[in-house]
């Protein structure tokens, strides 16, 4: 059974933050547009300040945001490059970096206003445990937000495939379909753990110049960027409340 590359998070070093040829600048492009609506999803719904935690962290671009709107933010990531990273690029110095295994993590029940998990669900083999242990540390009435992808023919074809042939440096088995979470599979996971209401919002790369300019370069450029749309088919981001 293949397994997925999660060593190759060690090894981006500052490229999490400046490389453009590397499938670690569509992270940041998704970052881009899903950072704000989750940091103004938990001040409506959770209030202004309160404590978030980041599972899966890796380089820090949900965590750092996240201190920059002003919550008081804990990053627990396995990587002990990824965690360095994060904290060289913590504007704030104020977000608490920590390594830690998702399957059991080191905080009492009910810790947190806000857990997150960007693109760490499809890179463990027992992603309902881990929102089990994320359910465990929310508050009644906190949110649990995760981003991944939806195990269908198209993310095959545009997550797998279509990033190996038009990104380049993209190393092999980043991703690897029987990871990959339906929504129905995802919203059972979270009723489960005792997360209730799930939220679905679909996204995609928005089909301009920018992305052209990828396909036909191999590097994602600058400007390259997301969109939601209602279409769960690719990725997803999912919100879901602690009873």
């Amino acid at each position: 059974m293949t397994s997925v590359n999660n060593a190759l998070y060690d090894a981006l070093g500052e490229r999490w933050y400046a490389a453009q040829d590397d499938p670690v600048a569509l992270l940041r492009a998704e970052g881009k547009l899903r950072n704000p609506w989750i940091a103004a999803e938990i001040a409506a719904r959770c209030g202004e300040g309160v404590a978030v935690l980041d599972i899966g962290c890796g380089g820090g671009f949900l965590s750092n945001a996240l201190a920059r709107a002003g919550f008081v933010v804990t990053g627990l990531d396995q990587s002990a490059e990824s965690l360095a990273i994060a904290r060289a690029y913590d504007e704030t110095g104020g977000v608490r970096y920590e390594a830690g295994d998702a399957l059991a993590l080191p905080y009492p029940d009910a810790s947190f206003s806000a857990v997150c998990a960007m693109d760490f669900l499809e890179h463990v083999e027992e992603p309902a445990a881990v929102i089990r242990e994320a359910a465990r540390v929310l508050r009644p009435g906190g949110l649990f937000f995760a981003s991944t992808f939806n195990r269908s023919w198209l993310s095959w074809l545009v997550v797998i495939k279509g990033v190996e042939w038009f990104v380049r440096n993209t190393p092999p088995n980043m991703h690897i379909l029987r990871l990959f979470i339906t929504p129905a599979e995802m919203r059972r996971y979270c009723l489960a753990a005792g997360l209730s209401g799930a939220f679905f919002r679909g996204m995609r790369p928005r089909l301009d110049g920018a992305f052209w300019r990828m396909l036909r370069t191999r590097v994602v450029p600058p400007d390259f960027a997301f969109v939601f749309v209602s279409s769960l088919a690719t990725g997803y981001l999912v919100c879901a409340e602690r009873q």
